[in-house]
C-alpha cells in the first residue's frame, strides 16, 4: 500500500510517493510554463491538469491508496458549465486587481480586513483579481460557475468534489481565518456569489475517489482517495515537523518563507503593517508568514552575471570567517516587515581587496540578516526562536545554513530530503485514510549546525550596522 504528496508551483508539479511505514519510494516530476508578457503574469490551469495527470500515471506501478493535493497559493481558475477556463488566470505578480484592492480598504479598513482574514489587503490575493474581472471582463464572469484556486481545480476535476482547505483558502483575502468560513460581509459588498467557491475544510480531508474515467485513462486504482492537502509552505511546515508555538521554519526557494507557529492571531495592527500574515496550521494553530523576496534569487543573480560554476563550485571558494561587508539584498524591493516594493539593493564597504568569493559570502550573509529583521520584530511579541528547520532548495547549501546559524545565533536542521512539501502532503494523505499514526514523521533531522560562538559575536555588531541601511538608503533614493 503506497501514499502520494502531490505538489504544485507556479513552474511544475511533483508527486513523491511513500509506503506504508513512511519510506520514500519514488518522485516524479515535470514543468510547464508561466506566460508573462506586456506586464501580465498568467497559467495555464488546463496544462497544469495535463502534468499533474501526466506525474500521476508514470506511478500507476504502484498500488496507490490515497493523493493528498497541495499547491501555491493566490491563483484561481474560473470553469464555465462544461467545466472550461472562462477567463485568465493570474499569478500574484500580476498587477491587475490594485483599483480593486484600494476600494476595499477604503470600504472596510485596511485593519478591520486584515483581522478578519489574517492579512492586510494587497492585489496579490485572489479576491482583488476576481473583482478585477468581474468589472473589466463582464461575459466571463458571468460565465463563471465556479471559482477554484489551483489545488480545489484539480482536486474538483480528478473528484468532482468542490472544497478548499483552510490555509489555501486564507489566501483569497475573503475567508475568516477564525471562524473557518467565507466572510459573507466580504462578498456581499463585492457581489460575489459564495456558492462559486469550494467548501471549506480542514486540511487532510477526504474528497472522494478518482473519477473511473481518470482512472482508466491513467490504468491506476479506481478506489484512489484524493485528500485536500493545504497551502504550499503550510505542507513544507507539516513535512518538517513545525508544530509547537514558536517553531520556525526557513524555506528557501526563490522567495525566502519563514513561518512561525502561533497559539492565535495577535491582535496587534503594527504586525500587520509589516506585512506578516496568518493562515490556520493542520493542527488548530496559525503560521505567521515573514518573507523576503530574494532568497535563492539572491544567489542565482550572482551565479548568472558573475560565475559560470556551480552553486557547490562556489560554496568551496567560501571562508570559514565572516566577510566585513554589508549587502542589504532588496533586488526586487522588500518584503516583511518593510514591505517596500521601491527598495533596492545596497553595497557597503566594499574594497579592491574584496574577491568574488567575499562578495558571493556577503549576499548569503544578507539573506540571513533580513531574516533576523524579521525575528527582532517577531521577538516584540514573545517568539524568540530556538531553532531553524531548513527546508526548499537553499537546504542543499551546508556553507549557507552554517552562516544562517552564525548570524542568528541559533542552530539550524537540515533533513534528509529535499521533497519537504511534497512529504508534509504524503503524511496528510496517510493520516486521511488511516494509514499513517498522528505521530508519523516522513522526514527527519540529517544534520543541525550550531553557531559559532566567535563569528556570532561579530555578525551581532555587523547587524547593528545593517538594520540602519535601510533608513538611510530610503533618504537617498527618495
Amino acid at each position: 500500500m503506497y501514499i502520494g504528496g502531490l505538489d504544485i508551483g507556479t513552474s511544475g508539479c511533483k508527486i513523491a510517493v511513500y509506503d506504508e511505514n513512511g519510506k520514500f519510494v519514488k518522485c516524479e516530476y515535470t514543468e510547464y510554463d508561466v506566460k508573462r508578457s506586456n506586464g501580465l503574469h498568467e497559467i495555464d490551469p488546463e496544462e497544469i491538469l495535463f502534468c499533474v495527470k501526466k506525474v500521476i500515471s508514470e506511478l500507476n506501478i504502484f498500488d496507490l491508496a490515497a493523493i493528498a493535493v497541495t499547491s501555491f497559493g493566490e491563483t484561481f481558475v474560473m470553469l464555465d458549465e462544461s467545466d472550461k477556463t472562462c477567463a485568465p488566470s493570474m499569478l500574484y505578480t500580476d498587477p491587475r486587481g490594485k483599483d480593486e484592492c484600494a476600494k476595499l480598504s477604503s470600504h472596510f479598513g485596511g485593519q478591520s480586513l486584515a483581522y478578519i482574514t489574517g492579512t492586510k489587503p494587497h492585489e496579490m490575493y485572489s479576491l482583488p483579481k476576481i473583482m478585477w474581472i468581474k468589472n473589466n471582463l463582464p461575459k466571463q464572469y458571468a460565465a463563471a460557475r465556479h471559482i477554484l484556486l489551483i489545488q480545489d481545480y484539480i482536486v474538483y476535476m480528478l473528484t468532482g468534489a468542490v472544497q478548499i482547505d483552510y490555509s489555501l483558502a486564507a489566501r483569497t483575502i475573503c475567508f475568516d481565518i477564525e471562524n473557518k468560513c467565507w466572510s459573507e460581509d466580504i462578498l456581499d459588498y463585492c457581489g460575489i456569489d459564495k456558492k462559486l467557491l469550494s467548501n471549506p475544510v480542514p486540511s487532510g480531508t477526504v474528497a472522494g475517489e478518482i473519477k473511473r474515467e481518470i482512472a482508466d485513462e491513467l490504468s491506476i486504482n479506481p478506489n484512489l482517495k484524493i485528500v485536500s492537502g493545504c497551502h504550499d509552505q503550510i505542507a513544507a511546515m507539516t513535512g518538517a515537523n513545525i508544530f509547537n508555538c514558536g517553531d520556525v521554519m526557513d524555506g528557501t526557494g526563490t522567495v525566502e518563507c519563514v513561518p512561525v507557529v502561533m497559539d492565535g492571531i495577535p491582535k496587534e495592527p503594527s504586525l500587520f503593517d509589516c506585512g506578516f500574515s496568518f493562515v490556520p496550521h493542520i493542527n488548530g494553530k496559525y503560521a505567521c508568514y515573514a518573507l523576503s523576496y530574494t532568497g535563492g534569487a539572491t544567489l542565482k543573480w550572482f551565479r548568472d552575471n558573475f560565475s559560470d560554476k556551480s552553486y557547490a563550485w562556489l560554496d568551496r571558494d567560501v571562508s570559514n570567517l565572516p566577510t566585513d561587508l554589508l549587502i542589504m539584498p532588496h533586488f526586487a524591493g522588500a518584503a516583511t516587515p518593510y514591505m517596500d516594493m521601491n527598495s533596492k539593493a545596497a553595497v557597503i564597504g566594499l574594497t579592491f581587496e574584496h574577491t568574488k568569493a567575499d562578495i558571493y559570502k556577503a549576499l548569503m550573509e544578507g539573506t540571513a540578516y533580513e531574516i533576523a529583521v524579521n525575528i527582532e520584530v517577531l521577538k516584540r511579541y514573545k517568539l524568540s526562536p530556538q531553532k531553524l528547520v531548513a527546508t526548499g532548495g537553499g537546504a542543499r547549501s551546508s556553507v549557507w545554513l552554517q552562516i544562517k546559524a552564525d548570524v542568528l545565533g541559533v542552530p539550524v536542521a537540515a533533513l534528509d530530503t529535499e521533497e519537504v512539501g511534497a512529504a508534509g502532503t504524503a503524511y496528510l494523505a496517510g493520516r486521511a485514510v488511516k494509514i499513517y499514526a498522528p505521530d508519523m514523521q516522513l522526514a527527519h533531522t540529517k544534520i543541525t549546525y550550531c553557531p559559532n560562538n566567535e563569528n556570532h559575536k561579530f555578525y551581532l555588531k555587523q547587524f547593528e550596522k545593517y538594520e540602519k541601511i535601510y533608513n538611510f538608503s530610503k533618504q537617498i533614493l527618495s
